[in-house]
This record gives structure tokens, sequence and C-alpha cells, in this order.
């Protein structure tokens, strides 16, 4: 499996993983990952992770083609549709070569591969992963994540938050180019400010260490009561991250890698969407409690129908994310929490 890149990808991958381990407990599974993405997938079960540092250009391409250059994969799934994973590929060994349909495929992907996929139009990013499994044949398709979290990520959560119940807010995308997927500190401080007064539940801000993410978790603190929030932006290892986000009750944030970690660990979340479409990009098992003002963005900025634009266009534009209100988020957040405390309905009934 090649698939480099994102944090929040690499989470919709794992049940593909698992669904091909399923079909063939015997298999041998090598993926080639990102050096942060393996951070965070460290110790997965039944997986041999190679790593490719992108920084290392092509010098790092070269080393490891002769790590790999023994080894002949039966199938090659080609998941990342980007020209520097393509010609990665192109030092691998493989009998059969597997990427995305034409539809699907960008940086030309195709001429990489054997086999694409059969088309599946409007697809979740998940749902395209599982795509692989489906065409190698694999009939059980059940979602499993099981992601590793060791006992020392566990006491670096436990140390931030002694024990209080919390929120988990990770208020900042990656902070590059033109993303405009952060919504407002103004917005966020009053989620915390309802947390804190209606479920005396604080807040925990998490992060890299950006200037970015540092600035607008201070921004943050400023608006709230001192007690209300524990500031861990740029405090955390990925496999604390993990830790924190699957003992906090909640987890709110943009589309980034956090909602999709806490859709892997069946943490309650609530994913913050304007710029990008939630129908291909919010977390998996907590859709219908995303915040959605991707079609008003649509409307607003592209002058656009959303029916009639290529599926998952972003809208990029430094405004999108102010269409999402305070009352927006602090009721996805009341219906999240109300639906995790509900029993689980009696099969028998």
């Amino acid at each position: 499996m090649l698939r480099l890149s994102a944090l929040g990808d690499v989470c919709n991958l794992v049940p593909t993983v698992r669904a091909l381990q399923r079909q063939w407990p015997e298999a041998r599974i090598t993926w080639i990952v990102g050096k942060a993405e393996h951070s965070l997938l460290a110790g997965l079960s039944g997986v041999e992770l190679v790593v490719y540092d992108k920084a290392s250009g092509l010098a790092g391409m070269r080393a490891l083609w002769r790590e790999l250059g023994d080894t002949r994969f039966d199938v090659l799934l080609h998941m990342q549709q980007a020209l520097r994973a393509s010609v990665l590929s192109l030092g691998l060994k493989a009998d059969v070569r597997v990427g995305y349909d034409k539809a699907r495929a960008k940086d030309a992907q195709h001429w990489f591969t054997h086999h694409q996929l059969a088309p599946h139009p409007r697809a979740h990013v998940l749902e395209s992963f599982l795509d692989f499994a489906r065409l190698l044949g694999v009939e059980d398709l059940s979602l499993a994540w099981d992601l590793p979290i060791p006992a020392a990520a566990r006491e670096e959560a436990r140390a931030l938050t002694l024990g209080s119940p919390y929120l988990l807010m990770s208020p900042c995308a990656n902070p590059r180019l033109r993303n405009f997927r952060n919504w407002s500190a103004e917005g966020y401080a009053a989620v915390v400010q309802h947390a804190w007064e209606q479920h005396g539940l604080k807040t925990v801000l998490t992060g890299g260490g950006s200037t970015q993410e540092r600035e607008m978790g201070a921004r943050i603190q400023a608006l709230c009561p001192d007690e209300a929030v524990i500031d861990a932006i740029g405090a955390t290892s990925l496999k604390g991250l993990l830790a924190l986000i699957d003992a906090a009750r909640a987890v709110i944030a943009p589309d980034s890698g956090p909602v999709h970690m806490a859709n892997a660990l069946n943490t309650p979340t609530v994913g913050l969407y304007a710029t990008t479409n939630p129908d291909r990009a919010a977390p998996y098992r907590w859709r219908e409690f995303v915040v959605n003002r991707y079609p008003e963005a649509v409307r607003t900025y592209l002058h656009k129908d959303p029916e009639t634009i290529p599926w998952g266009q972003r809208v990029r534009h430094p405004d999108a994310m102010s269409l999402i209100h305070a009352d927006d988020v602090i009721e996805r957040l009341e219906a999240v929490l109300q639906h995790a405390a509900a029993p689980p309905p009696d099969k028998d009934a």
C-alpha cells in the first residue's frame, strides 16, 4: 500500500487495512507512509510500516527503493493522488498496480497503474479507500480501526487533564497557504463557555506548535474563564493526542486530522465544515453531527449551485467559515453529547 499523507486520510484508510486482514489473515501488508503519519500509526497490528519522509525528496526515494529492492509485491495499492507518490511507485516492484479511476485520479495517476477502480461518483474519502478492497473481492467491509495507544501516551494525557472531564477542541487546521478552514476565536470561546457553564466540562485546546495555532489558543483563552481551559497546544505527541481524544467527552474541530482521529476512536465528534464538502470528508461515523455551511459557502463565494460543481471542490475564501455561528456549534454539541449518553437500543425490543 502506498499512502503517505495526511493524518485524517490515513485514519480513513485503516478500515481498508482491517478488511484486507479479515479476508486474508496470512497476507503480508506493507504500508509506505509519511513520517508524521508513521508516528500516529506506529504499532498498527499486522502491518509493516515503511517511512518515506517527503522532505527527503529524490534521495529519500532512492533510499526507500534500496530498502525494498529485494521485495516484490503481488499487488501495489496506489492510494495517493499525487505526482510525488506516483514517481515513488516507479521504483517499487509489483506484479499488479491498482489506482483510482480517471474521474478520481489526480496528477495523471492512472498512467502509473495497471488497473483502475470502478467509478464511484460522490464517494466519501473512506468509501474511496474501501473501493480498493472491493476491487480485490473483499466481502466483509465492516468498519474497524483498533489504533494502538501506548501506556506512555495515556499517561501523557492524564498529566495534562488531571482526571477532569473535558471537551477537546483543536481549533486550527493545517497552517498552509489558502487553507481557510479555521473558525473564529470568539466562536470557539462561546462554545468553551457553554461547555463549562452547562456541563462542567473543561476544554482542552490542542494543536501543533505553529505561531498561528499558539496565537489562536491565546485568543480563545483570553475570552474564557481561566479554569475552563487547559492549553495543550504544542504540548503533546501524536500518540498523546490520540489518548486525549480517546478520553474526551467530545471533540470539536474543523476539517483536519483530529476529527478523523476522533472518528477512528469513536469519540463523539462535531466537525465544522464550510470550505470543504462534508459529504466527502466529514468524520464518517459522526456525519449527522457536522455543522454544514458548505452549500451556503458555495452559493455565497463561488456563486454556483452546490449540485453543479466538481465533487470535493473547496471554497477558498477567507470569510467562508464565518457562516458558522456559535449557536450552530452549541446545538450540535448538545446533540452529540445527548446521543453519547443515550443507552444502546434493546436488540430484543
